[in-house]
């Protein structure tokens, strides 16, 4: 019996970690650290075999730490394991951090049984219509956005399967670029918060996940941005792979009052709604005018509040009470006995001694930041980069109300009710998160409410879909706190064993640099990311990168978007790929599991690329952290 093409590779790298394991361990004389390289060696092949990763990292755990307890006392060995095993599990159970996990999760099924999905992507595809290779930009922004607020990578995938695959067919499009913009795009929830991801990492390397948040945000732009590059320089370069979408396909149907008010000619929307208002155009009812004038200045309505807001929270100057605090340096009045000559110092000669002692020569260069300025109404002034941000939203407002028709108007109502309460929810919830208004467990709470309330505007809560969204939740998060409790026994018995020095002396002893340890990592990460899952990834080797971070003085927070941008390797690189069977499972039957693979390869290179930028210019990612947690 011929052996598929799958399960070569399966084997071949399973024979490439357990052949060498066994080459290199010295069975006559074995260590407790080599029987932790033992350990982690067989963890991997038991989850490429197939077995449960929770279950086998807590098996594995529990084994090899009797094997530990009982070479130093073997009468208590079975009762230690048992107590290692229980204050792991409470340890994981007490973390308030993972309260998070399942809220976030109740959100994103919420939002995807909304049926917003399809409304989303019909009004991004007519926003966009004149952009080479349109329908797939708007399937990666639609699954941007989508996965923004759902972080269910399953979900986006097959939803979008079921939705753009079949458009972009039979819009002509290329088989293996329609499956690489899907699964591609669908995995970003990994990466732009809410995600889940993230909360796991933080709560692995005990990194604040606010500033996880914050710190992937403008990668995860950055990386879609990417995508929706690639996708419209093939469309120029090949046509014929993303063949621009008929006229009758970009027509948009005017209401009786945008076609009055037009004149059947595609006029600018603000001169005539304000003529209509003001009473110049005759038959034109003032009331509905008014109405469609209010739509229009929306974006600036919003650019106001948002402006506002932004500009409160970074102005805002907290004043510290100090008044209970005594001055480094001062000393109470009472006279006090020099210690070497015994003699007794008065209170003056004391203060006179504090101040030459802690005095600052002014002549030189003062090294501190000086304090800010306050004004009177106690407020500091806002950074330039506000100011330069807040420029461009409203160059890009004149630019739109300069082009705006009656038609693009239309295509702005229908994205108010599909976009903007999705916008609206998402940007509640990191809002709150990033400048601090509440934490990531209080955000996700609010999080779930409001896509209850998501639910409810479309008309879809009703007591199936909630009794589905909380059965679906309590399966995702029983699957993340079952691998929080098995990583936690597997990482106590890998360093119980010594197997975590083995590996710092190994690493130490090279002599890298930063610069090389950080590539040698994200290369084993990025290897290790075609057999594993990132779920596996995360829980299993990170606590073992974690430790060495100190010793190369490199920034956990940096450290963990790289990872995250890393691991969306793990949902595009066979033989492990989730997102190409996901999609296979709803694609029309002549789209094979081949073509998925070769379309997504592409946009692995991007990743990497991404993943080069990222390092190469850090503070794509650690600037915003920087500027909201001074």
């Amino acid at each position: 019996m011929k052996l598929r093409k799958e399960l070569w590779f399966g084997f071949t790298l399973m024979a490439l970690i357990v052949i060498p394991t066994l080459w290199f361990m010295p069975l006559s004389h074995m260590s407790q650290g080599h029987y932790g390289l033992l350990m982690l060696a067989l963890v991997v092949v038991a989850i490429m075999l197939g077995f449960p990763t929770a279950f086998t990292l807590m098996g594995m755990g529990v084994l090899f730490t009797f094997v530990a307890y009982r070479s130093s006392n073997p009468d208590l060995a079975v009762r230690q394991t048992l107590d290692l095993m229980v204050q792991r599990a409470y340890a994981v159970m007490t973390n308030d951090v993972l309260i998070a996990v399942p809220l976030f999760v109740f959100m994103g099924y919420l939002v995807e049984r909304a049926n917003l999905i399809e409304r989303l992507f019909k009004s991004l595809h007519l926003a966009i219509g004149r952009i080479p290779g349109s329908l797939a930009v708007a399937t990666l922004a639609t699954c941007a956005v989508f996965a923004t607020a759902t972080g269910i990578i399953g979900a986006v995938v097959t939803l979008m399967g079921l939705l753009a695959l079949p458009a972009m067919l039979k819009a002509g499009y290329n088989v293996k670029l329609s499956a690489g913009v899907i699964t591609a795009g669908g995995t970003l929830g990994i990466l732009i918060p809410p995600s889940v991801l993230l909360i796991l990492y933080g709560a692995t390397a005990s990194v604040s996940v606010v500033q996880l948040y914050a710190g992937a945000f403008f990668p995860g732009i950055m990386l879609a941005g990417l995508y929706m590059g690639y996708v419209v320089v093939v469309a120029k370069l090949k046509p014929e792979w993303a063949p621009l979408p008929a006229a009758s396909e970009r027509h948009i149907e005017l209401s009786p009052l945008a076609r009055q008010l037009s004149g059947g000619q595609p006029r600018r929307t603000l001169p005539a709604l304000l003529g209509a208002v003001s009473g110049r155009q005759a038959g034109v009812p003032a009331g509905a005018a008014r109405k469609q004038l209010f739509i229009a200045l929306l974006p600036v309505l919003a650019l106001l509040a948002g402006a506002g807001i932004v500009y409160n929270a970074v102005t805002a100057h907290e004043v510290v009470d100090t008044s209970g605090l005594q001055e480094m340096g001062s000393f109470d009045d009472g006279p006090s006995t020099d210690e070497e000559s015994g003699v007794e110092v008065p209170p003056e000669a004391k203060k006179e001694e504090a101040k030459s002692r802690y005095s600052v020569d002014r002549s030189r260069p003062r090294e501190a930041a000086a304090a800010p300025v306050v004004s009177e109404g106690g407020r500091v002034p806002a950074p330039l980069a506000f100011w330069i941000v807040l420029a461009i939203f409203v160059l890009l407002l004149v630019i739109l109300y300069a082009y705006q028709t009656f038609e693009r108007l239309e295509v702005f109502k229908m994205m108010l009710g599909s976009f903007f309460p999705l916008a609206i929810l998402i940007l509640a919830v990191l809002g709150s998160i990033i400048f601090g208004w509440a934490t990531p467990t209080e955000a996700a709470a609010m999080g779930a409410g409001g896509g209850m309330l998501l639910a409810a505007a479309y008309r879809r809560l009703t007591f199936d879909v909630v009794k589905e969204s909380v059965y679906l939740t309590a399966k995702t998060t029983a699957m993340v706190c079952w691998l929080f409790v098995g990583s936690s026994i597997f990482s106590a018995a890998f360093a119980l064993l010594g197997g975590q020095e083995i590996i710092e002396k190994w690493v130490l002893s090279l002599n890298m640099t930063p610069t090389q340890f950080m590539l040698l990592a994200q290369f084993i990460i990025f290897i290790l990311g075609w057999p594993l899952e990132w779920t596996e990834i995360i829980v299993i080797f990170m606590p073992i990168f974690l430790p060495l971070l100190g010793h190369f003085h490199i920034d956990p927070l940096f450290f963990g978007l790289l990872v995250a941008l890393n691991l969306q390797t793990a949902f595009l690189s066979p033989p492990v790929a989730m997102a190409a069977f996901y999609l296979k499972g709803v694609a029309p039957p002549h789209v094979t599991l081949n073509q998925i693979f070769a379309g997504m390869m592409p946009f692995m290179a991007i990743q990497v690329l991404a993943l080069a930028l990222l390092y190469l210019f850090p503070e794509i990612g650690l600037w915003l952290p920087g500027l909201v947690y001074k």
